[in-house]
């Protein structure tokens, strides 16, 4: 370290140090700069970056020393990396399980996967299916780490849809999320008045998006990937709902048919995609949609699957999903699609979030993969003013500074050293 602050600062484990309004500096940054995809990335060094107040100040060559200086010696910072598909409540890869563990006991258990997001620097996750207002009050207000969540509620699912998690010989639903008994990653609900109503008591219960459940799943017991799920009224009806507040509509769609469908009606955010088109692909970038491809979720179950608690007959359903994905994604790059970065873990197999980058890695360069973790993220998330940009210092507090290198700040940046650079 070229500063003794520095190694001071590089023994400790902190969680929640705030650095008080006088600021945190790091200085002798290399900063790297994207741009447009298709454009050459490039790095700015020896930046000096003046965080305080929860927000990147300044960005420049002539350092304004606070009371806090990091000498980041030349070493990369980036923005703070975003997940677009996250289930946090998602303790267990068995979602019919799920519904019958008590909520106390899903929300301790969701507080160490946010930890642990956290300190993978992840910096912003969007919860698609889960997480409630109150968790993620928790980690706004700091009563609990991890990255900040942009939550969808319960995602709406018809009957027998991917929300649905009865099994075969149940009829009860069970762990309905309207009355939240238990955690339940969808909701059911059938036909035009009772979509609306669902739609409505989501948003007013602060989902900063909807989420729907448009064609079959993989970890749902009776429906088939490829199955078209939802009428055409009924999803009209739900981004109607989302628009007339400001916000919008994600969709958990595979097939081209439910995909082109979606994005007809007006869908923002098309989740996974495996089986998309050049017309769907076409579609989807005229509109200014965005495509959450989730490669690392089909890799994880077929290798851990079973071991995290999945039925085989669900662990079955994957197949040839990751190929697909793969082939999809390359396309979708190649058409000029707007690509975001997401996971969709489930159970133990949250710690294998950072796999997503190498599976990428196959068909895309390193800054679009970096693109898709972060401005693209940004930009579906409404995010894109700098001064959301967030060491891991989080809004401005040292979460953790056992090592200097990784270490985030949730003016959102993510400092880490590339070895052999």
């Amino acid at each position: 370290m070229a500063s003794s602050v520095a190694q001071n600062k590089s023994n400790l484990v902190v969680n929640g140090t705030g650095t008080g309004d006088g600021g945190l500096l790091l200085c002798n940054c290399s900063v790297v700069q994207l741009g447009e995809p298709g454009s050459q990335p490039v790095v700015n060094k020896g930046v000096h970056i003046l965080i305080r107040n929860k927000v990147i100040e300044y960005m420049g060559p002539t350092p304004v020393i606070p009371p806090q200086v990091i000498d980041i010696g030349g070493r990369y910072v980036l923005p703070g990396l975003c997940d677009a598909h996250v289930h946090v409540t998602a303790v267990t890869a068995d979602l019919h399980e799920l519904t019958q563990i008590p909520p106390s006991l899903v929300f301790a258990r969701a507080t160490e996967v946010l930890r642990k997001m956290l300190l993978r620097g992840f910096t912003t996750v969007r919860d698609v299916g889960g997480c409630d207002w109150g968790l993620a009050k928790a980690v706004e207000e700091g009563s609990i780490p991890g990255p900040r969540i942009l939550f969808s509620g319960a995602a709406l699912s018809q009957t027998g849809g991917h929300g649905d998690f009865r099994l075969p010989s149940e009829d009860q639903l069970c762990g309905c999320s309207c009355s939240r008994s238990s955690v339940n990653l969808g909701r059911v609900c059938d036909g035009v008045p009772e979509v609306r109503k669902a739609a409505r008591d989501e948003l007013r219960k602060g989902a900063s998006q909807l989420k729907i459940m448009a064609s079959g799943g993989v970890a749902s017991p009776t429906d088939h990937v490829k199955n078209l799920q939802f009428s055409a009224e009924e999803i009209s009806a739900v981004v109607e709902e989302a628009k007339n507040v400001g916000a919008y509509v994600c969709a958990h769609a595979y097939t081209a048919a439910s995909v082109k469908r979606a994005l007809e009606l007006g869908i923002r955010s098309i989740e996974h995609g495996n089986f998309v088109d050049n017309e769907c692909l076409d579609l989807m970038r005229s509109k200014g949609a965005f495509l959450v491809p989730t490669l690392v979720t089909y890799d994880c179950i077929c290798r851990h699957g079973e071991a995290a608690g999945m039925p085989k007959a669900i662990v079955n359903k994957v197949a040839d999903l990751l190929e697909c994905g793969i082939e999809a994604l390359a396309s979708a790059e190649e058409t000029g699609v707007n690509i975001c970065f997401g996971t969709d873990l489930l159970g133990s197999m949250h710690d294998h979030q950072l796999e997503e980058f190498k599976l990428r890695s196959k068909v895309l360069s390193a800054a679009s993969i970096l693109r898709s973790a972060t401005s693209t993220c940004a930009k579906l998330f409404c995010m894109e003013d700098p001064n959301n940009m967030t060491m891991i210092v989080k809004e401005g507090e040292i979460v953790s500074s056992k090592t200097l290198i990784p270490r985030v700040l949730d003016t959102g940046c993510i400092i880490k050293q590339f070895e052999g650079s």
